[in-house]
């Protein structure tokens, strides 16, 4: 026999073991696969529930709440957010609820024994097991409590450690939380109760909101003070002994009285919380640009303006605060009391469409500046003008003959600002307001007509006081911003951001050349809209601003400025009803200037500076034009160089006039003596007609010679163009033939014209002075108007004619 070498069973029995041990680690590793498998499986299969419905909150700019909302569910559970869990909060909870809590898995295994021995046995105090983290599942989820619902809970306990961070588990029980009625999580007791946010509150508050939880309706604050106060002294004596906080921290917070009961929630600002929540729906934190400071005093100036104005019919107000330099509103009121039911306080009286008067006016001339059109010493017609059927009329249905830019601006004319739009054109214009954000002025442009510099479209307040901002800002245009990007400090002065605003494109709307001087106009003091008893006021506020009343006075505005701020302001009935006293002046402007002298008064005296595209020049002071060689009254004005319009003033003519003065005489007629030179003044044929109605100074030219019989050439007389001004070109007019209604026909002819003849279908009708208001009873249908002076020149006319 052979002897068997002991070493080779040690070996076969070394490998035996080996593939024991690896098919052992092989079994095991199949089954952990298993069980992350089947866990991802279950974790499909029942996900977890979904996240809370919070209520909304609007924050101001600095981070406090201005307004909130119940939940859907009708509940007050404001989100908590992890940078208002403060040390002390986590500790009191952590300690009081969980104190393993960052330890384990989301079961405590410790805990779930000690619990059983102590509930079997009856021995020591009976106790739960619940970990922070299970009673997060709970509160997610709410069953009745029975040892299979306490399996379940544990379950999602462990789920949820797998989805959350051991800080956001924290968060959602801090937002999950009942504090008693209809109020869950830290946040909200916080605010209803001590009016703080988390992060605000002291010690002893906050070791007050820690023990409530566990008997939301035995500790109830407000109700049983008394007896919260002594287990919140309690469980502070307690962290006192663990040393959880400083003993000195531990004998203030003592010391520290319980005053709590339940406040409503802040409703700031409600119009535009409303705005917010609609527009982000179930975002639960919206960062505002709001200031809660201008904000309060806004709503509480508004408030107690129109209460003084119920007498005179007004009701309503709206106002709008923005910063000039980052676009951020900082209040906005969008009526004068949400709650006023009779007046539609709810009504957003900051967004509702409403008539602009007079107030788009400065963007008129602004852009007329930049096109060359006027400088602020250049004369326009201010004298009853008839654009092709329309009749605009002054506020005080006065006219002036003549005016300059800057008075017709601060005087708010409106025949000088149809006729520089109608220079302009309605189209530039209202392109211009589209790219400013004016929506329902975009929507409309194509049946827009001159009477849209006077009111006769639909805008906004925000519209408007974001396009007053850009005159301030150098004529560059951003839309206002209403929030602030998420985790954003109080808006910095010098940056802007996004949010929710206006429209428009933004970029540069008018020059800093023409924004400089319609502010430099707006600024003046000496104007007819600035109220009763501001002449001599130390309290009217460094500022450029315009007013606007709109048809009917049904809306009265005042829209102001200086470098910082931009205030807009309406007044009126969210009805519609006019009132009376309801101008822009009376009525608008004194709010205006409180606000400014409220908000404002501490902002730095600054004023805007001539820009370098801007120079002076000499015009002529009757005209505002470049003097011509008979323009001895000269003053000095501003102009932009290569655009600004280097026409020449003729604001006087000289003519050939005979020793006497009755005839005067043209190049071909002239004698050799006898004659004189004499200047004559030549205006406008509108304006000549209007000062001859009205008995002022009006020297015409003497009648041409009349043994003259050279055919003159009218355009190298440089003779004015004549105009029919009566009737309309191109209308159709309905006569009633029992009435033997008339047509009038009138005329606007140079000063050199005497005499006009005026003729129907080509057919003679008379003749007559160049100022004569003729009348006539015309054909029915097609009839031709012709009209020709004593110069040679002639113009026609086409209108429809129809009978009653």
């Amino acid at each position: 026999m052979r002897a068997r070498n002991p070493s080779v069973g040690n070996n076969d029995q070394g490998r035996g073991r080996r593939v024991v041990t690896r098919r052992a680690a092989n079994r095991l590793g199949v089954a952990l696969m298993a069980v992350v498998l089947l866990a991802f499986a279950l974790d499909r299969l029942f996900p977890l529930p979904p996240t809370p419905q919070y209520s909304p909150v609007v924050l101001a700019a600095d981070g406090t709440v201005l307004h909130a909302f119940l939940n859907p569910t009708q509940k007050w559970r404001m989100k908590t957010e992890l940078s208002e869990i403060t040390p002390a909060l986590q500790a009191a909870i952590i300690n009081k609820e969980d104190r393993y809590f960052r330890f384990h898995c989301g079961v405590n295994p410790f805990a779930i024994l000690q619990a059983a021995g102590r509930n079997i046995f009856r021995h020591g105090r009976t106790t739960g097991a619940s970990t922070i983290t299970m009673q997060v599942a709970r509160l997610l989820e709410p069953k009745e409590r029975t040892f299979s619902n306490k399996l379940l809970e544990m379950l999602r306990a462990l789920q949820l450690e797998a989805h959350y961070s051991k800080a956001e588990i924290l968060q959602l029980y801090l937002n999950l939380v009942p504090y008693g009625s209809n109020i869950e999580g830290v946040k909200s007791a916080a605010l209803l109760y001590f009016q703080q946010p988390p992060d605000y509150l002291s010690l002893a508050q906050t070791v007050t909101l820690a023990i409530i939880p566990n008997q939301p309706r035995g500790l109830v604050l407000g109700k049983n003070n008394a007896t919260i106060l002594a287990e919140r002294n309690r469980w502070l004596r307690r962290f006192g002994a663990q040393q959880l906080f400083a003993a000195q921290d531990i004998a203030d917070a003592l010391a520290e009285p319980l005053d709590a009961h339940r406040h409503a929630a802040p409703t700031l600002a409600p119009h535009l919380a409303r705005r917010l929540v609609t527009q982000l729906p179930g975002q639960a934190i919206i960062r505002s640009t709001l200031r809660r400071g201008p904000q309060t005093q806004a709503e509480d100036l508004t408030r107690n303006y129109v209460r003084r104005l119920h007498e005179l019919g007004i009701s309503q107000a709206a106002v709008l605060v923005v910063n000039n330099r980052t676009r951020a509103v900082e209040a906005y009121v969008g009526s004068a009391d949400f709650g006023e039911v009779a007046s539609a306080g709810q009504v957003d009286g900051v967004r509702a469409i409403r008539s602009p008067g007079s107030t788009l006016k400065p963007f008129l001339y602004a852009l007329a500046v930049d096109r060359g059109l006027v400088t602020p010493k250049l004369k326009l017609p201010d004298v009853p003008t008839n654009f092709s059927g329309f009749r605009p009329e002054n506020f005080d249905k006065s006219f002036s003959g003549e005016v300059t830019v800057e008075r017709a601006l601060t005087y708010s004319l409106n025949i000088p600002s149809v006729r520089l739009l109608a220079e302009l054109g309605v189209g530039t214009f209202t392109e211009k307001l589209r790219d400013a954000g004016f929506r329902r002025v975009a929507q409309d442009a194509p049946r827009l007509g001159l009477s849209t510099v006077l009111g006769g479209c639909g805008t906004t307040l925000e519209e408007l006081t974001g396009l007053y901002a850009a005159l301030a800002d150098e004529g560059r245009y951003q839309a206002v911003r209403l929030t602030s990007p998420p985790g954003a400090s109080p808006p910095n002065p010098l940056s802007c951001g996004e949010g929710v605003g206006g429209g428009g494109s933004g970029g540069q709307l008018v020059s800093p050349a023409a924004a400089f001087l319609i502010t430099e106009m707006l600024a003046q003091r000496t104007r007819p809209d600035l109220p009763v008893g501001y002449e001599n006021s130390r309290h009217l506020p460094k500022i450029a601003w315009k007013t606007g009343t709109s048809y009917g006075r049904r809306d009265a505005w005042s829209i102001g400025y200086n470098r910082d701020y931009t205030i807009g302001v309406w007044v009126g009935n969210f009805s519609g009803e006019g009132s009376p006293a309801l101008t822009g002046a009376d009525v608008a402007s004194p709010l205006l200037f409180d606000l400014f002298n409220s908000l404002a008064y501490n902002s730095p005296n600054r004023w805007a500076a001539p820009p370098a595209s801007l120079d002076f020049r000499l015009v002529c002071a009757e005209s505002g034009l470049v003097p011509g060689e008979h323009c001895p009254n000269q003053l000095i004005d501003y102009y932009l160089p290569g655009t600004s319009s280097a026409r020449h003033c003729e604001h006087q003519k000289e003519a050939l006039v005979s020793a006497d003065g009755t005839i005067s005489y043209c190049r071909a007629c002239v004698p050799a003596s006898g004659f004189r030179r004499q200047l004559f003044a030549n205006p406008l044929p509108e304006v000549l007609a209007f000062r001859e109605s009205q008995g002022l100074p009006a020297t015409r030219l003497p009648p041409h010679n009349p043994a003259c019989r050279l055919v003159r050439n009218p355009d190298e007389e440089g003779g004015a163009a004549l105009a029919i001004t009566s009737p309309v070109a191109n209308a159709e007019y309905l006569l009633n033939r029992r009435e033997k209604q008339q047509l009038l026909l009138s005329c606007a002819a140079g000063s050199e014209v005497r005499q006009v003849f005026w003729y129907v279908n080509d057919r003679f009708l008379r003749a007559a002075s160049a100022t004569e208001r003729v009348f006539f009873q015309p054909p029915s249908g097609s009839v031709k108007i012709s009209c020709a002076d004593d110069h040679g020149r002639n113009v026609d006319i086409h209108l429809q004619i129809a009978e009653l």
